[in-house]
């Protein structure tokens, strides 16, 4: 082992799983909030391709700031259609303008590059979104400050320095709520949305649990063209609440209660019904980092960092490195280390300071009882160090789309 600072100790609190009331949420793809944190990632993975295509490494870069603008739509059984285009500015900054040692001279044109992986993000993500008419993309990427350019591209080892004294929360193992609220919006955007069309990807799951029961609310946005009138709407609602009812218990031996679209007003004629998938069609913004933490939840029972994961770059952006580093470390010591019943990782950057060196790493352990925290500190440590040493690791599963940040 290193000398990293690298600090286990006894968590605070006892496990979540024995809490008496535990929220969980997770907002789906469609989700405005959502098609933010995943064009802004997808940019970023596209960018440091391009980069590495062209000039041979990672250029300075970010696009954490994209911001989506509602539009306006009349849905209606049987297909409606979209009044004003939703609005998608991708912001951030980009370096453009590259001379390498030896003296060759690149031009990056960042902002088309951006716009055609933002349109072909949309494109993958909501079919039913006509990119013609029914959204309008703008890219507005800045160069970056003098200064974090210089620790990005900083001469010295291979680890890059920390452009930022930031750090990033990860915990491990999940909770049966955690993990059933992420299944359940995983399963409605995938194999239960292949079979039901109606069914679109704006799909919001929130989970309380109370001891022993969890109540499951979800939000889905229908596809207007898929509805021809209210018997099939609520037949979907049904077909949908018995579906995650399902899911659900097949993941507990709690009981389990499921609520969908619960703001539906049948009498009045006011229902969740979208032409596109997505309430970001009509009323509803999005922002980056607003949504689900790198490990794909929102978990107000756990620590959290609010920094926003997606868009960032995945060299040296503590803000995306660590936050994602710290689950892989938790979920690795769960995995590995027998006898834990709840984890956190935080880890603590210093600006300009290797990112393999945090300036601490901090590991909080509930154990099962008989274990003491000191019988397994030496096995923990030797994982953290280990991850930490591979922690370049974590920038080419980024580039290579192997790693989700929302």
């Amino acid at each position: 082992m290193t000398d990293r600072n690298i600090q286990v100790q006894s968590l605070d609190r006892g496990a979540v799983e024995d809490e008496a009331v535990e929220i969980v949420e997770r907002k789906g793809l469609g989700h405005p909030d959502s098609i933010c944190d995943g064009i802004a990632e997808h940019v970023c993975e596209r960018l440091a391709q391009e980069y590495l295509d062209r000039v041979g490494t990672v250029l300075h870069f970010n696009t954490d700031e994209t911001q989506l603008v509602a539009g306006d739509a009349a849905p209606a059984f049987g297909g409606g259609e979209v009044v004003d285009p939703i609005y998608i500015l991708v912001v951030g900054r980009a370096t453009s303008h590259y001379v390498d040692d030896d003296g060759t001279e690149y031009h990056i044109p960042v902002d088309s590059i951006a716009l055609e992986a933002a349109r072909d993000y949309l494109r993958e993500t909501l079919p039913n979104l006509d990119l013609e008419t029914d959204v309008i993309v703008d890219v507005k990427l800045g160069e970056g400050s003098g200064d974090l350019q210089e620790v990005f591209t900083e001469d010295g080892p291979n680890v890059p320095m920390a452009n930022d004294t930031s750090f990033g929360v990860g915990h491990a193992p999940l909770t049966e709520t955690e993990r059933i609220v992420r299944e359940t919006e995983r399963s409605l955007n995938g194999d239960y949305a292949d079979d039901n069309p109606a069914v679109g990807e704006d799909v919001k799951v929130m989970g309380k649990r109370e001891d022993d029961h969890i109540d499951l609310t979800v939000a889905a946005a229908f596809v207007d063209a898929y509805v021809p009138d209210m018997d099939a709407y609520t037949a979907q609602i049904e077909a949908l609440r018995d579906h995650v009812h399902d899911l659900a218990t097949d993941h507990t031996d709690r009981e389990v209660t499921v609520h969908v679209n619960t703001a539906d007003d049948y009498e009045s004629g006011s229902i969740y019904l979208t032409t596109t998938g997505t309430s970001a069609e009509q009323g509803d913004d999005g922002s980056v980092g607003r949504g689900n933490r790198a490990n794909g939840l929102i978990t107000p029972n756990r620590s959290m960092s609010m920094e926003a994961t997606s868009g960032k770059n995945p060299v040296n952006h503590i803000g995306k490195i660590y936050n994602l580093l710290s689950t892989q470390i938790a979920e690795e010591v769960v995995a590995e280390v027998d006898g834990i019943r709840d984890l956190r990782v935080r880890l603590l950057s210093q600006i300009g300071r290797p990112i393999d060196e945090p300036h601490v790493a901090d590991v909080h352990v509930v154990t099962e009882d008989g274990l003491d925290v000191s019988d397994v500190e030496s096995e923990i440590q030797a994982i953290v160090d280990d991850e930490l040493a591979n922690v370049t690791d974590v920038t080419k599963r980024v580039i290579d789309g192997e790693l989700t940040t929302f």
